[in-house]
């Protein structure tokens, strides 16, 4: 009757590890290390991109259906978001553009447009042409500037923990192998000594030094297959934040930033000037006829 071996050998495992010298244990060890570092890393970055994935989707379609750049940040819905880079992205370039709104607002003269209040205008182009507080073209380089800046940290989040997984499929093979090589040169050293060089006496040795590059491979191999499937997905998603990113400030420019003809700049410039300088001398005529009006 023929005897079939199981696949995974756990008797023979056992029993090379039984037979393994400190340095082969040791190398076991800190393979098994290596690999629980691996597989921890795998299982939360699997997670983290799934559910940034199913984010930006739902973000990106959101975004999609509005005209205005800030009106998602109005909303304040955080948590529908919640785990989207674009997202995040979009919240640091809306406050920063909210922030020239308010403190560097370029005031223009809009159109005199016929408008139903009871009609939502979903053009871009009549809210860009309707808006009447802007911001430079310093300010929107500001605004570019914390776009680029959150697209990088957000990539670098995205690539968190990713040098474990490079190491345990470049190295794990290598600490094995250093393991038996190791573990083979010792089993010959105490042949040499021993004076007895029977297959009998190298069969223990051999097989606790070759478990060592069994586990380096058992370490290597799920760490090759998930660090190129999150390499691939962080790629895409990378690539899909870069995308946004350029849209976003396009989007901005289109509708708050200020492109009038430097002529008309500096119109406004000389009537608001004019204006204050008006608003200056009303000023101490008023406060001078207030007295000769209540004298008796």
């Amino acid at each position: 009757m023929i005897s079939i071996q199981p696949i995974l050998a756990v008797n023979a495992a056992a029993y090379a590890i039984q037979n393994a010298t400190m340095e082969g244990k040791i190398t076991v060890l800190t393979l098994l290390v290596l690999s629980l570092f691996s597989w921890t890393i795998i299982i939360t970055k699997v997670r983290q991109l799934m559910i940034a994935s199913a984010a930006t989707k739902k973000f990106m379609k959101a975004y999609s259906a509005t005209r205005d750049p800030l009106d998602i940040q109005r909303k304040g819905d955080d948590k529908s978001f919640e785990g989207a880079p674009a997202y995040q992205l979009y919240i640091r370039g809306a406050d920063e553009l909210a922030y020239h709104l308010k403190n560097n607002p370029v005031v223009v003269n809009a159109p005199s447009f016929n408008i139903d209040p009871n009609v939502q205008h979903t053009n871009t182009d009549f809210l860009a042409k309707s808006t009447r507080v802007k911001i430079s073209m310093s300010s929107f380089d500001a605004v570019k500037v914390i776009l680029e800046e959150a697209a990088g940290a957000e990539a670098i989040a995205l690539e968190k923990g990713m040098i474990v997984l490079s190491t345990a499929v470049a190295g794990g093979p290598f600490i094995g192998l250093l393991g038996t090589v190791w573990g083979v040169m010792s089993t010959f050293a105490g042949i040499a000594a021993s004076h007895a060089a029977t297959l009998t006496a190298m069969a223990p040795g051999v097989a606790a030094a070759l478990v060592a590059t069994v586990t380096g491979l058992l370490v290597a191999i799920p760490a090759m297959f998930g660090y190129n499937f999150m390499v691939t997905t962080i790629r895409h998603l990378t690539h899909e934040l870069d995308g946004f990113a350029s849209r976003f400030a396009n989007h901005i420019e289109h509708v708050y930033v200020d492109h009038r003809p430097l002529s008309e700049e500096i119109q406004s410039a000389n009537e608001m000037l004019a204006n204050r300088i008006v608003g200056a001398l009303k000023g101490p005529e008023a406060s001078e006829d207030t007295p000769a009006m209540i004298a008796p």
